[in-house]
């Protein structure tokens, strides 16, 4: 039996659980959920999903989201 978890790696190396796929370049807020396109504001704190990684070991399937936080001026091109 395979176990799989997903986890989002933030910039400062912490780890959260999250029960939810995602895709590369995707824009998430700080739990992992996807943003509605156009954004309301660039005010706001969010990531892109910059890579994705999965390991295999024992039985347990892990899938690593590596988030990149996101500026103002970034954030503008979503608006």
């Amino acid at each position: 039996m395979t176990v799989y978890e997903k986890r989002l790696v933030f910039p400062e190396g912490e780890e959260q659980e999250i029960s939810h796929r995602l895709t590369l370049n995707t824009i998430v807020d700080h739990n992992g959920f996807p943003l509605p396109l156009p954004l309301p504001t660039v005010r706001l704190l969010a990531y892109q999903v910059s890579g994705i990684k999965t390991v295999e070991e024992r039985g347990v399937e892990t899938t690593y989201y590596r988030l990149e936080q996101l500026n103002a001026d970034e954030l503008r091109a979503y608006v």
